[in-house]
């Protein structure tokens, strides 16, 4: 099956030179490595595709067919646990690739969140441009590099970390890498929900809900609505962000 769980809404072949050109996140993304000339040969495997909220991109243990970059939205990444339970292991962004998955299968699911773009690669043809663009391979590596981070700084925002700690650290991620696909200096927009929270960050949505509060009343934040919050003060979230209870 070529796309496991929901299927697309939408899916079209990539024009060369159009999409890419007018892609929102070109800058940050991978093929930002890539020159005139050999984004043309990417665009050549490229389709470019939609999925509404809560479409499955992939499920966890299908074969990984497929390397997708987001462009557009923010999908959910979850692992299915033994005892039937699916946890929250991460979120992806625009400029952010998934599937890379060297392990023989999809480590994760990935769902969607709201409405979703996407480019998909066919995994062995996109593989088989990397020894031709060395640029390409490299950025790869510092992608699997940066992953492998993030997966530690998970572990340690799960261990050592309060529950003011562990918010705004998730809040500090979203907050930088909102900023380097040119969102707003100060304003975070939420696509996921307090309960993806919640799971993502190993607490109750109660806990979560006390926790924004708390940030507001000490004036670290402003919430404008459930899914916007408004940095009031950006030195006391990061303060708290890299902290680390004893």
């Amino acid at each position: 099956m070529e796309f496991p769980g929901s299927r697309p809404t939408a899916l079209r072949l990539v024009p060369r030179g159009g999409l890419c050109a007018r892609c929102g996140v070109r800058t940050v993304a991978a093929c930002a490595a890539l020159e005139d000339w050999e984004l043309e040969r990417l665009e050549a495997i490229t389709t470019s595709t939609t999925f509404e909220d809560g479409q499955t991109v992939f499920e966890q243990g299908d074969d990984p067919r497929y390397i997708f970059n987001l462009t557009e939205g923010a999908i959910r990444l979850l692992k299915l646990l033994p005892n039937g339970r699916r946890q929250v292991v991460g979120f992806v962004f625009p400029g952010d690739m998934l599937g890379l998955s060297s392990h023989g299968a999809y480590t994760c699911s990935a769902e969607a969140i709201g409405k979703v773009g996407v480019c998909r690669f066919p995994r062995a043809k996109l593989l088989s441009l990397l020894d031709e663009f060395p640029n390409l391979k490299t950025r790869l590596l510092d992608i699997a590099a940066d992953e492998l981070s993030e997966a530690q700084e998970q572990m340690l925002l799960l261990g050592r970390k309060s529950p003011a700690e562990k918010l705004a650290s998730f809040l500090w991620r979203l907050h930088r890498d909102g900023s380097r696909c040119g969102g707003s200096e100060n304003r975070i927009d939420l696509a996921m929900s307090r309960t993806d929270i919640a799971d993502y960050l190993g607490l109750t949505i109660e806990t979560v809900s006390r926790t924004f509060t708390r940030l507001r009343n000490d004036g670290v934040i402003r919430l404008d609505g459930a899914a916007h919050v408004v940095i009031e003060d950006e030195d006391a979230l990061e303060e708290l962000a890299e902290a680390m209870a004893d």
